[in-house]
């Protein structure tokens, strides 16, 4: 296997924290194959970049020998988790959560190996509990416990109400941890607590506790809050070249940067490279050209990347987009900001007035497409180039 200090390394690349690191040199120097756990709930039926974090970090564990062990949360996905939620969340019926687990198994080979990839569903031995084992399993925790989470605290304080099975949830998904008997469980930095619970868990079934991996959240496309489907701001790993192409090119220079760290598989040596070289000159926009074939070509093709690219140069750069366009940032009212008030604020006309006269003439387009839609309003989220006649242009995030 890889030497123990060039797999660390590698492993902690765009990681955000480790626990512990120094139970997790003790394993690697055993020199076998670590069992590598990653759960993901099947509450949706597309995966996104934002996903794709995790995921890729599986496949570098891969690549250094390990085994990985993909954990769809069949039964968990049926509780719902309360994570980051103000309120209950909505448990999903028994046929959505398999409908969508099928999604998944398709997707994740796209960046997994699947001949070294074991895909595991915690139905398997959570149907199988009886109602003394569950009993047995929440003997082992307290609610004193369950409320220093960060979630629970804040709805409890707030008096907002906490159904009994939220509870539940993290420990199933630190059971299933026993069940599989990790040595690494992996997962988002606001999956901590529920990491930390199947370390305790483990220990009480006299397993040694599994280190805990936690990655960061990838920003969605407007740089500030979690790629997530319900803000629209995301980049679905299914979606056609030239939509991922175009939603690639409009993330902002800086953000473009913590792309390349979490979602690029370059050696990190080759990404200051190329920071270095856009510090002495070279345009960004080249670069972000390489991160979206990198990134187009992994879950299409090569040739379909190639061609994204030049379908986008077809439609901006020969359409005289200039390099140097103002980046703006806007407040929606409700969510929302109607095209008239945007392209005002934005400093693209100067009234409303003028604004919808430009949208009956054809004369504004967003991304590269004609708007003629006087009462269109733009959700917040997104991040779009916003272009008025044939000079005026900005690229326009709407928080």
């Amino acid at each position: 296997m890889v030497a123990v200090e060039e797999q660390l390394e590698l492993i902690k690349r765009g990681a955000d924290e480790v626990l512990r690191e120094e139970e997790l040199v003790d394993r690697l120097k055993e020199g076998r194959p670590l069992r590598i756990k990653a759960g993901f709930d099947p509450t949706a039926p597309d995966l996104h970049l934002g996903h794709t974090v995790l995921i890729n970090k599986l496949r570098q564990f891969q690549d250094l020998g390990h085994e990985v062990m993909f954990l769809i949360g069949d039964f968990t996905g049926m509780i719902g988790d309360p994570t980051g939620k103000n309120v209950t969340r909505k448990p999903l019926t028994r046929d959505e959560v398999i409908d969508n687990a099928r999604t998944y198994e398709q997707q994740i080979y796209k960046i997994l190996d699947p001949e070294k990839t074991l895909v595991m569903f915690n139905s398997s031995w959570m149907g199988e509990m009886s109602a003394a084992d569950l009993i047995q399993l929440a003997a082992k925790h307290t609610v004193a416990r369950m409320l220093e989470r960060d979630d629970f605290n804040k709805r409890y304080n707030g008096g907002q109400p906490i159904a009994i099975h939220e509870f539940i949830y993290p420990l199933v998904q630190g059971y299933d941890s026993v069940a599989m008997k990790a040595d690494v469980e992996m997962g988002g930095t606001d999956q901590k607590f529920n990491l930390l619970v199947g370390r305790q868990l483990q220990e009480a079934h006299g397993q040694k506790p599994q280190v805990v991996l936690t990655m960061p959240i990838l920003e969605g496309l407007d740089g500030v809050q979690k790629m997530s489907k319900s803000l629209n701001n995301y980049i679905g790993i299914h979606e056609a070249p030239d939509e991922m192409f175009g939603k690639l090119m409009s993330i902002s220079d800086e953000l473009m940067w913590r792309y390349f760290e979490l979602l690029s598989f370059r050696p990190w040596s080759e990404i200051e490279g190329l920071q270095t070289q856009v510090a002495e000159g070279l345009n960004p926009r080249d670069v972000k050209f390489q991160l979206a074939e990198e990134i187009i070509s992994r879950f299409h093709d090569q040739a379909a990347a190639k061609q994204a690219q030049a379908s986008f140069i077809a439609r901006f750069q020969k359409g005289a987009m200039p390099d140097d366009m103002p980046e703006i940032v806007l407040s929606a009212t409700d969510g929302k900001l109607a095209i008239a008030n945007l392209l005002k604020e934005a400093g693209l006309t100067a009234s409303t007035s003028e604004a919808m006269r430009m949208l009956k003439q054809g004369a504004v387009k967003i991304d590269g497409e004609k708007v003629d839609d006087k009462g269109l309003e733009v959700q917040a989220g997104n991040t779009a180039v916003f272009q008025v006649g044939k000079r005026r242009f900005a690229r326009v995030t709407l928080s």
